[in-house]
Formats: structure tokens, sequence, C-alpha cells
């Protein structure tokens, strides 16, 4: 093994689902290649409080071209979500599906490109491509940031916490500040009236 090919070795696993193997693909342009497979998740498929479980199985398809530059790589992943409702905080659970395409450039080929371009095309390591990032990035992209059980959710009530959901009825009397003063006279003047009405008794 030469040196290169133990450095390649050591920082990506071919025995990992995520690392893709292209020999069969070889270097000519206009080769193609397909295959699918599932996986469990790794740990960094979420945002907040939605995301892709730990474990959880994930579906991909993909497809392999040779071209000039490197390898173009199409996938389609597909995984179960879940999380909270933002409103309510009732567990969320359903289906995403992702599209990704990424350029794998051919180590230590030049491109045509402008001279202020600082974007930088992920490269092979050897003939071993490493597919997790762009997964992360379209998954990640694709989850909402303000998850909801459904779209109209009423969320729970700001004084006691019900769910608006299970009573659409639910609510609190509330008294108007500007009322609220008299409101205190008021009941003042029951409580002398009754010291008055019990002392008259009490005689």
């Amino acid at each position: 093994m030469t040196d290169e090919s133990r450095r390649i070795a050591a920082r990506l696993d071919p025995r990992s689902p995520l690392v893709i193997d292209t020999r069969e693909l070889g270097r000519r342009p206009g080769s193609m290649h397909t295959l699918s497979r599932s996986f469990p998740a790794p740990g960094n498929l979420t945002v907040d409080v939605v995301g892709v479980p730990v474990g959880s199985p994930v579906d991909l398809d993909l497809r392999l071209e040779s071209v000039m530059e490197g390898v173009l790589v199409s996938a389609t992943a597909q995984a179960e979500v879940t999380g909270e409702c933002v409103r309510c905080l009732d567990p969320i659970m359903r289906s995403v599906e992702v599209s990704m395409q990424e350029l794998y450039a051919y180590p230590g080929r030049e491109r045509d490109v402008p001279a202020d371009d600082d974007t930088q095309l992920p490269e092979l390591e050897g003939d071993l491509l490493d597919l997790e990032p762009v997964l992360r990035d379209a998954v990640v992209l694709a989850l909402p940031l303000r998850p909801l059980c459904r779209d109209d959710c009423p969320g729970l009530c700001a004084e006691c916490g019900a769910r608006l959901s299970d009573d659409p009825e639910h609510g609190h009397e509330t008294v108007d500040p500007r009322w609220a003063a008299l409101q205190g006279l008021m009941s003042m003047k029951t409580l002398d009236t009754d010291d008055v009405h019990t002392t008259e008794e009490e005689s």
C-alpha cells in the first residue's frame, strides 16, 4: 500500500454506507453506474425540534456518471422525520424525500474557472467519495424550521396551557382593565352592606 493509499484509507472508511466506491465506473467520460442502499441515519440530520432519528432507516438511490472533471453524483434519499409541533407540542412523524446532485472532482484536476471564483468542489479520494456532507445539507435544508402538526393548529391556551384543538369553545372570562377598579369598589360596597345587615340583625 502506497503512502497516498494509506492516507485515503485513514480518512474514508469504504465500509461506510455513505462512502461510495467509483472503481466500477472507471474514468471514461459517459459511463454510468446506479445503485441503491439502505443504512441507519447518522446523528447530524436534525435542526432544533425536528429531524431524522439517529439509527432510523434511510433509503438512498444513486446514479454515478463519469465526466471530464470527475464523477457527477445524482441521488434521492427518503427517511422518516420526527419532532414536536411548535404550537401544541404534539409529536410529529412524516416522511421526507430530498434530491441532491454534486460533482466530485478528480484529485489535482485543474478547473477552467474565473480567477475570482472561490468555490471549491469536493474531491474524490482515490476512487472513493464521501456523500455524507451532501446528504446532511440536503436533509437539513428540507426540514421545517417551525414544524406544525397541521397548518391550522390552534396551539395551547396562553393562560392554562390547555390544548385548544380539544375544545374549540375553550376560553377564559376576562375583565376590561378599565372596569377593574370599579368592580373592586362595587365588591367593597357589597361587603360593607353585608356588615351593616349583620349588625342590625344582631341588634
